[in-house]
This record gives C-alpha cells, structure tokens and sequence, in this order.
C-alpha cells in the first residue's frame, strides 16, 4: 500500500491537568504532524496511552483527530488485544470509512503459542474490513512473532499487507524484508533503527518522535527511502540522542516532555506512567532548544 510508505506517528493523547483529554492540544499535534510532512496518522497505538482510556474517551479520540485531520492524511486505527472475539466483533460493528487500515498488535499477557498468534490473526483478517498491519512489539506482549509465523500470515492472508516490526532485531527485520511477498511492506516499529531498517529494504516506520520532529523525522525517512545514505545519517545523528531520551523513562512520558518544551501540550501521564524526572525533563527541554534554533 503507497500510502503506508514513509513516516507514520503514532499519535499521544495529551491531557489536562485533572487527566481529562485535552482536544485542543491533540488538534494541535495532529496538525504539527501534518505541516511538518508526515505521510499518515496512527490513532489509539501503545503510546496514545489507550490502556487507560475509557471506549468513551477512545471514540473522542478517533473522532477528535479525524476532525482535526480533514481528509489531509491518510488514517490507522489500532485495534488489538488478546481478547479475539473482542476485536472480531469491533471489526465487525465499527465504521472503518475513514481508515485506510487497522494497525493490530499480537495479543499480550496471555503469551500464546505461534500457532496461536496465527489462529488469532486468521480470525482477525477474515473479519477485517480494511487491511491490516500486524504489530510485533516483543517488549509489550511477552512474546516474540517470528519471521516464519509473519511470513505465513503474509503469504495466506491478501488484506494483511505490513508489519510493524518492533522487536529492536536487525536480523529478524532483514529476514522479513529477504523472505517477504512482493507487495507486503515491513514497517519499523523502532525509531533508532529505522533508518538501518529502511536502507535494508522496509518501507518506513510507524514513530514516536516523529511527531515531535515531523520534518527532521520525515525528511530523514524520505532520503533513506531514495538511497541518499549520507544526507539520512546526518539527521539520524543530529536526533539519536533524543530518541534514546524519550524511551529512557518510558512511553509516551518521553515525548510528552517533548511537546510541552515545544508549547504544543503538557506533559501529563495517567498512572501507573508517571512524568519524566527533573533531570531527563532538563536534558528534553535542551535538546528542544537547541535543535529549533
């Protein structure tokens, strides 16, 4: 799919300080993202902190942001969790019109078999609507999605199209880019390789700090996908410090510093996430600085 080519973000939910959402503020992020070139919008992953979001405070979410968007990018929704029937049955109740597909994490906690994750993701793509991206995030689930068991999804599966590979593993990344069917695209899951990932064959990333850094993120991902190595790995060492930043005390604490030293939104976190410390609020806030100058 063209249009999950490039630099996808996906989007955090900024809050008040009473915890309510802030809409004014996720208006704000989604059109920095937009103006600073990013390719498409993901809503309701990991770091839009949706595991301590209320159905209702999702759908202000989905709506909020297509709002906001106007049509301008293309749109992901995240629909995942290791409740199948539960999704099956989202799939199949929800309006997916304004989504060009969802973005589908493997089922966490319950630690499923690979036979398991592909049963779950059978069911999932026969239900689907729109096509799907699994999502590999092996840090979150407690379980790894190996190559063979992806490439079988791929290969048994037309609507699923991609893969978000966050596993962190260059080798398993370039077994999925060597072995892949030709249409089916491996998106990287991990901002610090995914330039590395992209030069080796992916077709982009699905970022956290690329809605801080929209047209440095972006820009980076675009010169890789053309092959200017040297130009790419100039802004990928301008930002790698602060991509270390933004996880060294979690996700999405990290980049929510970022948008409050940015004046975008403040830096509000629901528990159990906590704010990022004074220390690593100060080295965020520094490196803001320095790099808008």
């Amino acid at each position: 799919m063209q249009s999950l080519i490039g630099t996808g973000v996906a989007l955090v939910t900024p809050f008040k300080e009473d915890f309510s959402i802030d809409t004014e503020a996720l208006r704000s992020i989604v059109n920095f993202s937009v103006d600073g070139g990013i390719e498409y919008l993901v809503i309701l992953g990991t770091t839009a902190e949706n595991a301590t979001l209320s159905q209702e405070e999702k759908e202000l979410v989905i709506e909020t942001i297509i709002d906001a968007n106007k049509g301008r990018l293309p749109l992901v929704l995240g629909v995942g969790g290791n409740d199948t029937m539960k999704i099956v049955k989202e799939l199949k109740t929800r309006d997916f019109s304004p989504f060009v597909a969802i973005l589908s994490v493997s089922p966490f906690y319950n630690k499923p078999t690979q036979e398991g994750i592909y049963q779950h993701f059978k069911m999932v793509a026969e239900a689907s609507p729109v096509p799907v991206i699994l999502y590999n995030v092996p840090g979150r689930t407690a379980s790894n999605m190996l190559p063979v068991t992806v490439l079988r999804l791929a290969n048994d599966f037309k609507n699923i199209v991609a893969i978000k590979e966050a596993a962190g593993d260059m080798v398993q990344a370039m077994k999925l880019i060597k072995n892949k069917p030709d249409n089916f695209l491996v998106i990287s899951g991990d901002d610090m390789i995914a330039l590395p990932m992209v030069l080796a064959g992916g077709s982009g990333v699905i970022s956290v700090i690329g809605q801080g850094f929209p047209k440095e993120f972006s820009e980076m991902i675009r010169l890789g996908l053309n092959r200017k190595v040297d130009d790419a790995y100039k802004i990928q060492y301008i930002i790698d410090d602060c991509i270390d930043m933004i996880f060294e005390q979690g996700n999405p604490a990290g980049i929510k510093q970022v948008f409050q030293s940015l004046g975008i939104a403040d830096n509000f976190v629901r528990l159990p996430l906590v704010k990022v410390d004074e220390s690593l609020r100060d080295r965020i806030d520094n490196f803001v600085e320095k790099i808008n100058k």
